[in-house]
């Protein structure tokens, strides 16, 4: 099992995080970057899952410049985005930089980051020093184009996502071609399973794809 652990930004910010370590030796080092709920169970389960499969995994508390130990129901994504409108992403970066610092003993360090989560993936890929990133249905990506990744990005999106159009996906596939992109015949946060759109295939396919696309740009 994780464990919680303190963390402090390059700003001097002290934030938690929760940290899972693999059995054996650690492959590299994995940030999981939350939703607008914060770092739920759900997120803490994604973290486990990466630490099984031999990362040394962390997932900062983002919303802990706002308020400490958030946990947003998922029927509250009202309440999600009010602590998302509150913080500044210049200051969110250097929390990624933080965790990704923190793992960064393991090898080479990827980001995984999934809704909210997702768009600061693609944006730590551009602005974080870390070797690769994925984004699962990252909202409001094509938007974030001003500044393209330096590294390789992989993206997961579902084809019934209602908050994603697919003319979304295709802006950011136009102006970013070099990543991977993959759909799912799913909803919006279809890899969670605290939320009615979870769909077990999309989940276990996405993940088994982020799994080697890590072991190929990580370790």
């Amino acid at each position: 099992m994780g464990r919680k652990i303190q963390l402090t930004a390059a700003d001097d910010h002290v934030f938690s995080a929760y940290l899972a370590e693999p059995a054996g030796k650690p492959r590299g080092g994995i940030v999981v970057i939350q939703e607008i709920f914060g770092v739920t169970r759900h997120i803490r389960d994604v973290t486990e899952q990466y630490a099984a499969a031999g990362y040394l995994a962390v997932a900062p508390a983002l919303f802990d410049r706002v308020e400490p130990d958030v946990d947003v129901p998922y029927t509250d994504s009202q309440k999600g985005f009010g602590y998302v409108k509150a913080l500044h992403t210049d200051k969110v970066m250097l929390d990624i930089q933080a965790a990704a610092d923190h793992v960064k003993p393991a090898g080479k360090v990827g980001v995984v980051g999934y809704c909210w989560g997702g768009q600061l993936a693609f944006l730590a890929a551009a602005r974080v020093r870390i070797d690769a990133a994925i984004a699962y249905y990252g909202g409001g990506i094509n938007q974030q184009l001003a500044h393209l990744p330096r590294v390789p990005v992989m993206f997961h999106f579902g084809e019934q996502d209602t908050h994603i159009p697919l003319s979304a996906v295709d802006e950011i596939r136009n102006a970013y071609p070099r990543g991977i992109y993959h759909l799912y015949p799913a909803q919006h946060g279809f890899n969670c399973t605290e939320r009615a759109s979870f769909d077990l295939p999309s989940a276990k396919l996405a993940f088994d794809r982020s799994v080697e696309f890590f072991r190929q740009n990580v370790g």
